[in-house]
């Protein structure tokens, strides 16, 4: 599968260096999308995010020569929107009140003791009211707009790197290794971050899967 996946990029970076319209565009039409969401973990408005991905557009085509391949197109372009969203974020943060940098403190309870059978009953630690195990993906937001717009409200609540690691590596579909390297992160790291993200979008829709 992944040399498949190299076979496929090294098509497509052929095709984007020989000027080919079209494959850019069908580039465009696959991860747009998912490049504004991206940037949107970074940047205060979704218009500077739309911004933020245009210039990622830009980045990629004066970048093409220079790309050797050694991670895959689509992480390279993802690579070069975050860079330019981070840079944005801060700049956009100087002009931002203090109080809006505070952050949720990302150690704290993840879910509510109240929802857990307390000690010394039989069970204790166990939820009271047990949920089905779910995991999100791109098909099961498409399934319903409620639940997508519950689920994307539940993430924008997240502390910020778990909601960047959840984003990438539940909504966006990128592999472990591919978010340590977008994000700089530890394996162990990223599967805390991982764990407690989905362990808090799993308490904020625990009544949609009672």
């Amino acid at each position: 599968m992944e040399t498949e996946v190299r076979d496929d990029d090294a098509a497509l970076l052929a095709a984007l260096r020989a000027g080919d319209e079209r494959a850019f565009e069908r580039l465009v039409d696959r991860h747009h999308a998912a490049l504004v969401r991206v940037a949107r973990q970074y940047v205060p408005t979704q218009e500077i995010a739309e911004d933020v991905a245009q210039e990622a557009w830009l980045g990629l085509l004066r970048g093409l020569d220079s790309f050797e391949g050694r991670s895959s197109l689509r992480t390279y372009l993802f690579r070069i929107v975050m860079n330019l969203a981070r840079t944005r974020g801060v700049r956009e943060a100087r002009s931002a009140p203090f109080s809006s940098l505070v952050r949720d403190d990302e150690d704290g309870p993840v879910v509510d003791p109240e929802r857990f059978v307390q000690a010394p009953a039989a069970g204790a630690g166990h939820w009271l009211s047990p949920i089905r195990p779910w995991s999100l993906s791109a098909e099961q937001l498409a399934l319903s707009a409620e639940l997508a717009g519950q689920v994307q409200a539940a993430i924008a609540e997240l502390p910020e790197t778990q909601r960047r690691v959840v984003t990438l590596r539940d909504v966006e579909g990128f592999t472990a290794d591919e978010v340590c390297d977008l994000l700089g992160l530890s394996e162990g790291n990223q599967r805390v971050l991982l764990h407690r993200a989905r362990t808090k979008l799993r308490q904020a829709l625990a009544e949609e899967y009672a």
